[in-house]
């Protein structure tokens, strides 16, 4: 990761939820697991930069690595558009001392575009403080489409093996992941 081991956990994909401490609690073990990898570990909440990119940029330059966790694409890829967050990914493109990790929805989001997606996760779902409008571009980070959770034991399985069939039909690039394996992978 480089020297500095200050990493912002992006949890903004879990907003959908009603219960407030269930995401809360959601982001906390996040930051628990990274600190136990002994990396300096704290949420950044992008509803809070919300039309505040510049902002936003200025509290990204604190950290070495992102780490975002799975819930909805959709919704955070509009927490991305909203907070400016993608277009500062994209010109993170060639920082070599920044790492971007993830699983499920935060590795979702890098792809060209999120077609196929909604037959994992609701696009219409939209927390108090988003806007309704659905963005279909993904982040463009990677070049394919990303299938988590494929074959493996979650209760997302059996609708990823759908989007698998979509992606196969649609002659659409992607990569599979089962729970437990990883991409590493230089962009």
């Amino acid at each position: 990761m480089g020297g500095n081991k200050r990493v912002a956990v992006i949890a903004n994909a879990m907003d959908f939820l009603v219960d407030k401490e269930e995401r809360i609690k959601a982001a906390q073990r996040e930051i628990d697991d990274l600190k136990q990898l002994g990396l300096q570990a704290e949420e950044v909440d992008l509803r809070e930069y919300f039309g505040k990119a510049d902002e936003l940029k200025i509290k990204l330059q604190e950290f070495g690595g992102l780490w975002v966790r799975g819930g909805n694409v959709f919704i955070l890829r509009r927490a991305y558009k909203e907070s400016g967050m993608d277009k500062w990914l994209r010109s993170q493109k060639e920082n070599k001392e920044l790492v971007y990790g993830g699983y499920s929805a935060g590795v979702c989001v890098l792809s060209p575009n999120l077609k196929g997606l909604e037959l994992v996760d609701n696009p219409n779902n939209i927390p108090e403080g988003y806007k309704a409008e659905v963005e279909w571009n993904g982040v463009g980070l990677i070049s394919y489409a990303f299938a988590p959770h494929y074959m493996s034991i979650h209760p997302e399985s059996a609708v990823v093996n759908n989007l698998v069939d979509y992606y196969r039909k649609n002659g659409i690039e992607h990569k599979t992941l089962s729970d437990g394996e990883v991409i590493i992978e230089e962009i």
